[in-house]
């Protein structure tokens, strides 16, 4: 089920970034140019007075050296309680994070729409994506080098540099997406200066 934004949640993820924010020393305007987005989307979001997409997400997260599910609430008792995460070709639905052995997984639901092409930008270094498609065709991974992945299959790639995804034909791509992050990649606390 598709959930949009509630004002809580949206409040919730303003309050994640501007704490994650404060802890590595960084200005708003420091944060907004590091992540490639203007000012004032970021304030909204800090304030919970804008819906993020998933592109403006990734960027803010990978600036900040955490998971995107570190922006977003826990799933709560098994049942869907994280809003639907869209972007230009990507719906995302967090699902569960757990961690083990010093790295942080992330499962998502995610459906790929056909037309458009969703450019996301680098993680930390260290940090793969594994995709399962259960129905559609798929085109994801490094923008130089994408890989086709049908119904039925799956692909891995280091997403430490600029990756897409694409839903190739008119079939909108269901699939299961997990995300794999070193814990030791947490960027340092930024000095002000």
């Amino acid at each position: 089920m598709d959930q949009a934004w509630t004002s809580s949640a949206a409040a919730e993820t303003g309050r994640r970034i501007r704490r994650l924010r404060g802890e590595r020393g960084l200005s708003l305007s420091e944060l907004a140019r590091r992540a490639a987005i203007g000012k004032a989307t970021l304030s909204g979001l800090e304030t919970g007075t804008r819906n993020p997409t998933a592109e403006t997400l990734y960027a803010i997260a990978g600036q900040l050296g955490v998971p995107l599910a570190t922006l977003l609430s826990a799933p709560r008792d098994g049942r869907n309680a994280v809003p639907v995460v869209h972007g230009e070709a990507v719906s995302a639905t967090l699902l569960e994070v757990f961690e083990d052995g010093g790295v942080s997984t992330e499962l998502y639901r995610l459906s790929i729409r056909p037309g458009p092409v969703q450019t996301s930008p680098a993680h930390a270094a260290g940090v793969v994506e594994y995709l399962t498609v259960f129905t559609g065709t798929a085109q994801v991974g490094p923008v130089d080098a994408p890989l086709v992945v049908r119904a039925g299959e799956h692909a891995s790639w280091v997403s430490d540099g600029r990756h897409t995804y694409a839903a190739l034909g008119e079939t909108t791509v269901e699939a299961g997406l997990l995300i794999r992050h070193p814990l030791a990649n947490s960027l340092p606390k930024t000095p002000r200066g």
